[in-house]
């Protein structure tokens, strides 16, 4: 498997306004052209957060741990639409109440996310497809004690600090 490079995908300002679009190779590529992004923080009623390993073939990050679900919104979709489509997808989630938290524009050395992370928590087993190398239930302990040693991706540390990490959050 590899990611589509000639996928389009729709440019945004940093309000979410549609701007034009570019394909994932050219958004991907350092051109640094906003792209609007969906992220599911998948909690459990033990408090504990799912997290998705990335599989080795991803073009971005491979191999490193990551927030639940994670998608790009696709032309002509809203964000509510691609967050749905992406939780069925990588963890076949349907009955959820999403909770958007924020947007802001993450961004790396190869590419710029405006980013809608959103929270849910659920009751029962996720099932990872295989879209994702697995995925389990961290605890926050857990996650602290593997914050910059490479073991998640640069984004997930960077919102996980912004959103649950801050003296403000329990």
């Amino acid at each position: 498997m590899t990611d589509n490079q000639e996928e389009m995908l729709p440019l945004v300002d940093e309000l979410g306004n549609l701007t034009g679009a570019a394909t994932r190779g050219e958004c991907h590529g350092g051109s640094m052209l906003l792209h609007p992004v969906v992220h599911l923080h998948v909690f459990n009623d033990k408090g504990e957060l799912y997290l998705q390993k990335r599989p080795e073939w991803k073009d971005i990050q491979p191999g490193r741990w990551d927030t639940a679900v994670g998608g790009h919104v696709d032309l002509g979709e809203n964000v509510e639409q691609a967050l749905r489509r992406e939780a069925r997808e990588e963890l076949g989630l349907t009955d959820f109440e999403p909770e958007r938290l924020a947007s802001y524009v993450f961004q790396s050395d190869r590419e710029r996310e405006l980013v809608f992370p959103h929270r849910t928590t659920v009751q029962g087993p996720v099932t990872p497809s295989a879209e994702t190398d697995g995925g389990r239930f961290w605890s926050a302990t857990e996650i602290r004690d593997n914050m910059g040693k490479g073991v998640f991706t640069p984004n997930f540390e960077n919102e996980y600090n912004r959103l649950f990490n801050s003296p403000n959050r329990q």
